[in-house]
């Protein structure tokens, strides 16, 4: 260890839990080196502190282990383990990871949201708006035929995106358009060019028909439903053979518009446990593991054959209360129970780091637009019994939390139970399955919704529009808080109607602020996104959404 190190270590030993974690914030880069030294100041650390903390290691969270930088040899099959999909493979209705997952083998998106959250073109070139935001227009890529021959043209893009918007048809995607685009207003202009009439300005629209939505794969105008029996697209892979309950073997697309694979096939596995992924993982019966968490997944990060990806996401549990039901009417108790949350604790104990800090709002560290100047709540349980008291209930109260057996969530459940219990809040968990969890959430029949108090994991999106809107907006329909709030609504209608990263971030800290009051929702962290690799093979592309890439990739000599 250097002398530096030892320095800043020997300081950080004597620091408040405040200060440490403000330094923990800097290490992150969630804030500048002005910001750090502005911040320190007003907690009373010296100059000499603040100069010897500035030199603490800045890591880069994008990769934890060094990329293979051997190149993949051409032929030969690769071998990708995801999560089974939890219902029947159709574009339309998929809205787990593992399905998403699948998706991406055949199908493509008018733009790829990458892991640092830009659009990289892929079935359209270009896009472009008007002067308001109301009216944009996709250029597509000329030759990309499906796999049935047929020639993509603007005629089926504007198919696709209106029956995904029409409410008749019952798509998961509906939460996405719902207030942007409604059925009908998708039209093409000429064979490559499509128009997008929305419902309102929206400066982040392009994400919206990106790989950041689930269903937004292009299909032919003419398909007429069944996919899970061709797996119809445009992509890089074609069906040879699909068990539901094993897996899917994929065949290189010799048509595809990007060229060549690497690898002559690709085999994809499905698990139903994680443990059982990792294990597939360590035991070279996959070559890539799309997606693992910390708590599962720990073997991982040591394991000297396998390189570990890491992407800073939105990816997030949401542990709401119902606004409109007692013990939760009285923002003040809501105040209370985000209090006494150790935040903290979990990021370094239950993420092992691998997170960013919540501040109780959509707005992750990651997005452009977050204003990163509006502070961070902290673990107080003082002012949490003090809220309490003042909002009748000094003695606390009991209540049912329910949540679903995924990843860390029966952690976290138990993790909020007892951080509650400092303040006299007994906390009853209901831990069930994700079938039971969600019901029919796709129509509005959902214990989840109608639940008092409940933990929700939500996906990585490039941009915070649906979570800004489908959970927390009064016509929401994730909005299992029951929160209604006009000067809420207003604000994320001017913040999704902005085109200009200024505007929105200005937007973004008023919302942030609203939220910190109101705390309809406790969001705890943003976790990282973490994907694991044999060393023995390269090129392989992930996405904090979940989508895997192997079309680039192979084993290595």
């Amino acid at each position: 260890m250097d002398e530096r190190r030892r320095r800043i270590d020997a300081l950080r030993f004597r620091l408040g839990e405040v200060e440490n974690d403000l330094v923990d914030e800097y290490q992150a880069s969630r804030i500048s080196r002005r910001e750090f030294v502005r911040r320190g100041t007003v907690l009373g650390l010296s100059l000499s502190a603040l100069g010897v903390l500035t030199g603490c290691a800045r890591p880069d969270v994008t990769q934890v282990d060094p990329p293979q930088t051997k190149p993949p040899q051409a032929g030969g099959t690769i071998r990708s383990g995801v999560v089974i999909p939890s219902a029947e493979l159709d574009p339309v209705t998929i809205s787990d990871e593992g399905g998403l997952a699948v998706l991406g083998q055949t199908g493509e998106y008018l733009s790829w949201s990458d892991s640092e959250g830009n659009l990289q073109p892929r079935l359209a070139e270009s896009w472009s708006h008007d002067a308001s935001g109301g009216v944009w227009r996709f250029k597509l890529r000329q030759g990309v035929k499906f796999h049935d021959g047929s020639t993509l043209s603007a005629d089926d893009v504007a198919a696709t995106f209106n029956k995904l918007a029409d409410p008749k048809v019952g798509s998961n995607a509906l939460s996405t358009f719902n207030g942007v685009l409604s059925k009908g207003n998708v039209k093409a202009v000429d064979p490559t060019t499509v128009e997008f009439q929305l419902d309102a300005p929206n400066g982040n629209f392009p994400y919206i028909v990106s790989s950041d939505n689930y269903n937004a794969i292009i299909l032919p105008a003419h398909f007429d439903g069944k996919w899970d029996k061709t797996f119809m697209g445009t992509g890089p892979w074609k069906l040879e053979k699909y068990t539901a309950s094993e897996g899917v073997n994929f065949v290189r697309n010799p048509d595809w518009w990007r060229g060549r694979t690497v690898a002559d096939r690709h085999e994809m596995t499905f698990y139903a446990q994680e443990q059982a992924q990792v294990l597939g993982l360590e035991g070279n019966q996959v070559d890539v593991l799309a997606h693992f968490s910390v708590t599962e997944g720990k073997a991982l990060l040591t394991n000297p054959d396998i390189r570990t990806i890491q992407f800073r996401s939105s990816s997030h549990r949401e542990i709401h209360m119902r606004t409109d039901k007692e013990p939760f009417t009285d923002k003040r108790v809501r105040q209370a129970i985000a209090l006494l949350i150790d935040r903290r604790a979990l990021v370094r104990g239950l993420l092992a780091t691998k997170s960013d800090y919540g501040n109780d709002s959509p707005f992750a560290p990651m997005f452009k637009s977050t204003d990163r100047s509006v502070p961070q709540r902290q673990r107080d349980v003082a002012k949490a019994k003090r809220l309490l008291a003042e909002a009748g209930k000094p003695d606390g109260f009991s209540v049912t939390l329910n949540t679903l057996t995924h990843f860390e969530l029966p952690d976290l459940a138990q993790i909020v139970q007892d951080n509650a219990a400092a303040a006299g809040v007994r906390i009853k968990l209901n831990i069930t399955d994700a079938g039971t969890y969600y019901g029919d959430a796709v129509y509005g029949k959902s214990p989840w919704l109608d639940s008092v108090m409940g933990i929700t994991d939500y996906g990585h999106r490039g941009v915070p529009n649906v979570t800004l809107t489908a959970p927390l907006g009064s016509k929401g329909s994730w909005n299992s808080s029951h929160f209604k709030n006009p000067t809420y609504d207003r604000l994320v209608a001017d913040y999704i109607g902005a085109l200009d990263i200024g505007s929105q971030r200005r937007y973004a800290g008023k919302i942030q602020e609203l939220l910190l009051d109101e705390v309809p929702v406790i969001f705890p962290y943003f976790y990282y996104f973490l994907t694991g690799a044999a060393n023995r093979v390269a090129g392989v592309q992930t996405t904090a959404m979940g989508h895997i890439d192997v079309s680039r990739a192979g084993l290595v000599a």
